[in-house]
């Protein structure tokens, strides 16, 4: 069986409980995807406290790194949401810290990448949609049902046009979510493909090792790509976090 779970690429997305925990007929169990949720907010924050920490006049490469992902998210947030949208800027920094940690820790063998699953994601684009819709309401009222009505369609297309546009509104948590889910476990099961024939052309004595070669070559590629990947993945749900959140601040097209 153990052998079996090494080269089966599905393995790896299983829910395994740590700590069982039942409560009023809900199992609130701390799970491998919990543990690794922790560990993606402690790894996160540690990077960003003892990077920053020193503050020194000369920065060190942390510290850079640190200023230049800062800076990197405040921009964006600027050009696409315009100066009104940094006030949402710990929230997006946030989303993308936690995103590309997630990402990033998920590459390491034997770890747990919480990105390639769709609760999650999900999770993460309703709050993004959430809070859309509330601060759009709250800040505009009524006005804020001007997303769904572009300037300019003449009256005998605009039921057409609002419905299309409030479809696409309503679609925007299933795209944001299952854009970065789908990217993690596409990439995770073709790597975990290639790696389980490397291990099973090895077992095969000489012969197998001289044809285990490409399939290593091409796990080496693909683990470059995955690591492309996971920082693609988190920009493409901060700007896009940041061109919804736009819609909220500024709802008429």
């Amino acid at each position: 069986m153990a052998a079996a779970d090494k080269v089966d690429p599905i393995h790896q997305f299983h829910i395994n409980k740590i700590i069982p925990i039942e409560f009023g007929g809900y199992d609130l169990s701390f799970t491998n995807s919990s543990l690794f949720m922790v560990a993606t907010v402690v790894v996160a924050s540690l990077f960003l406290y003892l990077a920053t920490s020193g503050r020194h006049l000369i920065p060190s490469r942390w510290q850079s790194s640190a200023e230049m992902t800062y800076e990197f998210v405040g921009s964006m947030l600027k050009d696409s949401a315009g100066s009104q949208g940094m006030r949402f800027f710990p929230l997006v920094f946030s989303l993308f810290m936690f995103i590309l940690t997630a990402n990033l820790l998920g590459l390491f063998p034997y770890f747990f990448t919480i990105t390639s699953h769709i609760i999650v994601t999900f999770a993460l684009a309703i709050m993004v949609i959430g809070i859309v819709v509330f601060y759009g309401l709250a800040k505009h009222g009524l006005g804020f049902f001007k997303l769904f009505v572009p300037s300019g369609v003449p009256m005998v297309l605009l039921p057409l046009v609002v419905a299309i546009e409030a479809v696409s509104f309503l679609s925007r948590p299933v795209s944001l979510s299952v854009r970065l889910f789908a990217n993690m476990l596409a990439g995770h099961i073709t790597l975990k493909v290639f790696a389980g024939f490397v291990v099973s052309l090895s077992a095969l004595g000489a012969v197998g090792v001289a044809g285990a070669i490409l399939p290593l070559i091409m796990a080496v590629a693909l683990t470059a790509l995955e690591l492309l990947v996971a920082a693609l993945q988190a920009y493409v749900f901060a700007i896009l976090t940041c061109m919804y959140l736009n819609d909220a601040l500024h709802p008429g097209h």
